[in-house]
């Protein structure tokens, strides 16, 4: 029995190495965009700032659309190796990047790499959480969420650092090899049942459609504290979307800092308050729960609330040690939220329809998020100027924090309607 215990605990811990491994370059892929945008505006592809913000737009488009498909599939059959798949098909596409000639060219790989991360970014959450209890999930998704900001982090830092030794081709071409390795050992993870860690709790309850039914999604809708925090979720990503984008153009074009240091800096800042800021999060949710149900949830509305103050300063100030002090400060405020976000998505519904759940979050938080934020602040960029642009960053956090205070309080109101019943 320990042997069997010793042998999933081992299981459990690689799965979660090898899927936070791909998040990490997942996020790596996504920005080596960002770093190399100043180069790829003097490039002679002729492209202005409305379609450089396009580039991550077209991705997320392709991105949130797949992104249902593969969750009916994720509820329904293996889930190690459509992951596997689309990890391999997202960074041969990451290596085609590298090849456009034009702006539709690079436009079309980059818009193809969201096939593959799709596959990728749906199904993986509902395999994590099938390899840890509800007590300790929120570390483990704090785990694995930590490698968004580092992802990121290295996205600019590596990115950068090849673009200005071998130019903003070479980039995507270094970003795309290391998928292949990873594809390759995903396909050997582990698979457990589903719900395998939830029977304890009683959350294994049968979804009240069929698994990977598209009446799923709309069941979800109905759902108040979900769609409450899915809502947020957009906001949130809206705004952290939009400044990871632009920021390292940002403080290059408005705050006159060299470009190689402007990527640099803003990387290192990310990879530092994103390790430090998700590690506390899932931590301190963990704790909480002991105190209330809806701690994720309460923790992330109001450290997201003390975000809005140091994200408008970050992008207010003109002086150096006050915008990099607040930036680092609002940085570390905001990465706070992504593991317990994440884990209450998965912890609303079934184990049944987690993936579901997942897809439908990808699709609205994309939607309504940073689909349109890169292109929105590039286009009033276009009208005005950058600095008025990015302005828009620290309303879209108000209303993810108030959309998330919203939705505890909905979560806590359905959880006592449910024991009031239960007890007549």
């Amino acid at each position: 029995m320990e042997d069997s215990s010793r042998t999933l605990r081992r299981a459990s811990t690689l799965s979660l190495a090898v899927l936070s491994g791909i998040n990490l370059l997942n996020y790596l892929d996504r920005y080596v965009v960002s770093a190399v945008l100043p180069e790829l505006k003097r490039a002679p592809l002729g492209l202005d700032d409305f379609q450089l913000g396009t580039l991550m737009s077209g991705f997320l488009i392709v991105y949130m659309l797949a992104a249902p498909l593969f969750g009916r599939l994720g509820d329904r059959g293996s889930r190690t190796r459509p992951i596997a798949i689309g990890v391999f098909l997202w960074s041969l596409a990451t290596g085609l990047t590298g090849l456009a000639r034009n702006y539709l060219q690079l436009l079309g790989a980059r818009a193809a790499v969201g096939i593959g991360e799709a596959a990728y970014g749906t199904i993986a959450p509902s395999l994590l959480a099938d390899h840890f209890p509800l007590r300790t999930r929120g570390r483990a998704f704090a785990l694995f969420n930590m490698a968004i900001p580092v992802g990121a982090a290295l996205g600019y830092i590596v990115g950068g650092l090849v673009e200005a030794h071998y130019g903003w081709r070479a980039a995507f071409f270094v970003a795309g090899v290391p998928g292949v390795a990873l594809a390759l050992w995903v396909w050997r993870l582990p698979d457990p049942p589903r719900g395998a860690q939830d029977e304890s709790s009683g959350a294994a309850t049968a979804p009240a459609a069929p698994a990977g039914s598209w009446r799923v999604y709309v069941k979800l809708l109905r759902q108040r504290a979900y769609l409450l925090t899915v809502l947020g979720y957009a906001a949130y990503t809206f705004a952290l979307g939009g400044m990871a984008f632009w920021m390292p153009t940002f403080l290059e074009r408005v705050r006159g800092v060299p470009g190689v240091t402007a990527t640099a800096g803003f990387g290192e800042i990310v990879v530092v308050t994103g390790f430090l800021g998700t590690f506390a999060g899932g931590w301190l949710g963990d704790y909480c729960l002991k105190f209330s149900a809806q701690a994720y949830l309460w923790l992330s509305g109001w450290v997201t609330v003390l975000a809005v103050p140091a994200t408008y300063l970050a992008l207010a100030s003109g002086t150096p040690w006050v915008f990099y002090g607040a930036l680092t400060a609002a940085q570390l405020l905001l990465f706070m939220s992504t593991g317990p976000i994440n884990t209450v998505i998965v912890n609303l519904v079934s184990p049944l329809e987690r993936a579901c759940a997942v897809a439908l979050s990808v699709f609205v938080i994309h939607a309504l998020g940073d689909v349109i934020s890169p292109s929105i602040i590039g286009g009033i960029s276009d009208a005005s100027s950058l600095g008025i642009a990015v302005m828009i960053v620290p309303v879209a956090v108000a209303l993810s924090a108030l959309l998330w205070l919203f939705a505890a309080r909905a979560d806590r109101v359905a959880q006592r309607a449910t024991n009031a019943r239960s007890m007549t």
